[in-house]
């Protein structure tokens, strides 16, 4: 199969993917960034359940414009809804569901992902970079599944998925399954297959913009 243009989706489209991959009755941390708009794409008639590390469980989608209820913010301080049944508590206790295997699925931006599952969100390693710990650490090794949510190449085209990190790492082998708006890949002992390529781009367009190897699923 011969190279064809890369037509990425849409932070959206990425959203409306990974809200398809998780099962009804989970427990789930969306990460500050990107993964925040997973929760505008769960179904309504899905019993999921979303947790922010600030002290929320049972959160809804993002309210419409004008209805925003500034004391009711998820951990990227954005305003959030809860769903029916929802319950506020200690940030302490927040971190001891995530700590403690509670959670099912964490849904993470990332700088890179290797092909062994490591994960660096944190810091570039530049000397002037602004570090963004936050609880990352604590729900890429907490949660029963660690979903990556990220756009396949940075600004300056270069791959997100490589055979090394490079940056500071956040956790190891930790990651299940990466989405970008290129395609969906899982992480295997054997390193990236592909699930799907979006918009009908080849497995060699993909793989000539990817710092790793990619194995296509039959």
């Amino acid at each position: 199969m011969s190279q064809v243009p890369l037509k990425p989706i849409t932070r959206n489209e990425i959203a409306q993917k990974i809200a398809l991959c998780i099962p009804e009755g989970s427990y789930v941390n969306l990460g500050i960034g990107m993964p925040t708009l997973v929760a505008n794409y769960l179904p309504a008639d899905k019993d999921i359940f979303l947790h922010s590390e600030n002290g929320i469980l049972g959160m809804g989608p993002a309210p419409e414009k004008g209805q925003e209820d500034w004391d009711l913010i998820n951990a990227g301080k954005q305003p959030v809804t809860i769903l029916p049944g929802g319950a506020f508590f200690h940030q302490a206790d927040s971190f001891a569901m995530m700590r403690g295997g509670h959670l099912d699925i964490c849904v993470l931006g990332a700088f890179q992902v290797s092909q062994a599952g490591d994960l660096a969100s944190w810091h570039t390693g530049e000397p002037n970079a602004i570090p963004a710990v936050g609880g990352a650490m604590d729900l890429a090794v907490g949660a029963k599944k660690t979903f990556v949510m990220m756009e396949h190449l940075t600004k300056e085209g270069v791959s997100k998925l490589v055979q090394t990190c490079t940056y500071p790492l956040t956790g190891v082998a930790c990651v299940a399954m990466v989405f970008t708006d290129l395609g969906i890949f899982e992480i295997t002992p054997s390193g990236f297959l592909v699930k799907e390529l979006f918009n009908g781009m080849s497995l060699e367009s993909v793989q000539a913009v990817t710092n790793a190897q990619l194995t296509m699923s039959t």
